[in-house]
């Protein structure tokens, strides 16, 4: 894929996972334990053999930016290969990015410095593995100008994302965003099913730029790929469907957009399943990330008449003490602390953690570095943590959030 490049928005404010994004950008939230949401995007890049990526941030990017600094810096520059970070410059005009669209427009001079026949506009906060280059071949063979990676989802959910229609040939002649309507036409891929867009592009690099000026020009634009780019093109251009091939071979397909507290939550325990949807351990398509210096995780049986610590269907990272604790159906971040007597189910504890003795934690998700304090008790009583302080999502997930001292106050 040497004539492709990749460039990967990261720049959302992840409003709807508040808290965990108070201080870091979305792609950067910890996930499944020692990996990082943008970790899965980019490696699909790289496995697909794509490797020039840019990376495009804005909101609070700092330790974004760092993990690619660590962990995605491995490729060789003098092969005109990388990883690239790059930030808002207001170059074309003084606003932050106003739109997907708009964000890359405003770095188009890098789009054209590049000169790629292709240019392929990803996400940085989904999870799902795919080969890029299997859509890079269907573009091709159809000539398209534009092709749109697609996924079959219940009619029911159409509400949730955009939705394309597509014609028996695998064009589409139509494209809105979240329809309310309940009327979206069936995919031709599965007629139970309605084609829902995966945020994933592929553009002819000369027609994008064209695409992009015009749209900067137009003053009632929101400069969104999915609301103006695809409905003015779609009867103007042609823009195809790809129909999302999922690397796992499992009976779903699996491609889940972790923008909420519950969608998060849920993908995140999909991966302690006994059969989980989702296989990080397939060595075919390896999932990369930064991976911190720490000892192995560590079981401790405790002293004579205290329990002995126990992780059952559970993700238990590098540097993890369970100390006389049980852990169950869980995913701990590197260096999490659990002590003795403790009751951890259903609950993701990012990195640092601390789970103070006695404690009872369920269906939680506790922020990096926080301390639980001894003898607390989460999920068990929503109104006392929503009292606390603890936000709690539309699904019933508790969420403790990263300042620690905050953190101790609320719970005692």
């Amino acid at each position: 894929m040497e004539n492709v490049l990749a460039i990967l928005l990261a720049g959302g404010a992840g409003e709807r996972l508040y808290p965990l994004t108070r201080n870091i950008a979305k792609p950067a939230v910890p996930f499944g334990g020692v990996y990082r949401i943008i970790d899965f995007t980019l490696s699909n890049c790289v496995n697909s053999g794509l490797r020039r990526v840019l990376v495009l941030t804005q909101y609070k990017s700092l330790e974004l930016i760092r993990h690619l600094r660590d962990a995605w810096s491995f490729l060789p520059a003098d092969l005109g290969e990388y990883i690239e970070a790059i930030s808002p410059m207001k170059r074309i005009h003084e606003d932050w990015y106003l739109g997907t669209a708009d964000a890359v427009y405003q770095n188009i001079e890098s789009i054209i410095a590049e000169a790629p026949a292709y240019t392929l506009i990803l996400s940085g906060d989904h999870i799902y593995k795919m080969d890029y280059g299997e859509m890079l071949n269907l573009h091709r063979i159809r000539a398209a100008e534009v092709t749109v990676a697609t996924l079959p989802v219940d009619p029911r959910d159409a509400p949730r994302y955009g939705i394309a229609a597509v014609d028996p040939d695998g064009r589409l002649r139509g494209f809105e965003e979240k329809p309310a309507h309940g009327q979206s036409p069936r995919s031709p891929f599965d007629p139970e099913r309605v084609s829902a867009s995966m945020g994933i592009y592929l553009f002819e690099t000369g027609f994008l730029l064209q695409a992009l000026m015009e749209d900067a020009d137009d003053p009632d634009s929101t400069h969104d790929f999915g609301c103006d780019i695809l409905p003015r093109w779609i009867p103007r251009a042609h823009v195809a469907a790809y129909d999302f091939r999922d690397l796992n071979d499992k009976s779903v397909r699996y491609w889940r957009d972790v923008g909420t507290l519950d969608t998060y939550f849920e993908a995140n325990l999909d991966l302690v399943s006994v059969t989980p949807e989702f296989n990080l351990y397939d060595r075919r398509w390896p999932i990369r990330t930064h991976m911190v210096q720490q000892p192995p995780a560590k079981f401790v049986f405790a002293q004579e008449g205290r329990r002995m610590g126990v992780g059952i269907d559970s993700i238990v990272s590098p540097g993890c003490i369970v100390s006389g604790g049980r852990v169950l159906h869980s995913v701990l971040g590197p260096g999490v602390r659990v002590n003795s007597y403790c009751e951890v189910e259903d609950c993701i504890l990012m990195p640092g953690v601390e789970v103070g003795r006695y404690s009872r934690l369920r269906r939680a998700i506790v922020d990096t570095g926080v301390r639980i304090p001894e003898a607390s008790v989460i999920g068990y009583d929503l109104e006392a943590d929503r009292a606390r302080g603890c936000e709690i999502s539309e699904g019933g997930v508790v969420v403790v959030a990263s300042q620690a001292q905050a953190a101790d106050r609320a719970l005692k």
